[in-house]
């Protein structure tokens, strides 16, 4: 359900943000065509992530994998 998520939104943002500057830049439709692509390569970028377990390596997972190992030891 994740990696779904994380395909379909990444994407989403880049159809936003590709639309919002063809509108501004009047490109239509070559920015819109570029980011859904840079959104899907994103988001298959965070997929491969989720699958191999790297997105928890910074943040809270990390901060509640150190603080398990702490308590291990006492």
């Amino acid at each position: 359900m994740r990696i779904s998520a994380e395909m379909i939104a990444a994407v989403l943002v880049g159809l936003l943000i590709g639309w919002a500057l063809d509108r501004v830049l009047d490109t239509t439709p070559w920015l819109i065509v570029l980011f859904v692509f840079l959104g899907a390569g994103a988001g298959g970028l965070n997929a491969y992530r989720v699958a191999k377990g790297y997105d928890s390596a910074v943040g809270l997972g990390r901060a509640m994998r150190e603080r398990s190992k702490q308590g291990d030891e006492d």
